[in-house]
């Protein structure tokens, strides 16, 4: 039994690679039958949309010519940890004072 054993063990990737590898077909397959992966057809192109929401931005907009001045910075944070700040880690108004 000793010898079978140092057998499979040294031998161990070129037996468990094709096992692994059958396993890996037959549940893709399975997958395969039981989902739906069938993607929803768009039916405008990504610039077409683009070009739709660009206008309706500008249709909503109140006046054009009056945008904030770039000297001001307004647009710019405070630190990098502000850009992309989590809204759970905002800072809430609290309504009643425990002090």
């Amino acid at each position: 039994m000793l010898p079978v054993w140092i057998a499979l063990r040294s031998y161990a990737p070129y037996v468990m690679f094709p096992v692994a590898a059958l396993i890996g077909f037959v549940g893709y397959h399975l997958e395969g039958l039981v989902s739906d992966r069938q993607t929803p057809h768009r039916q405008g192109s990504v610039g077409d949309d683009r070009e739709e929401r660009r206008l309706q931005e500008m249709v909503n907009k109140e006046d054009c010519t009056r945008v904030d001045s770039l000297k001001e910075r307004k647009f710019v944070p405070n630190t990098i940890l502000d850009r992309n700040l989590s809204p759970s880690l905002t800072v809430r108004p609290t309504t009643s004072d425990p002090h």
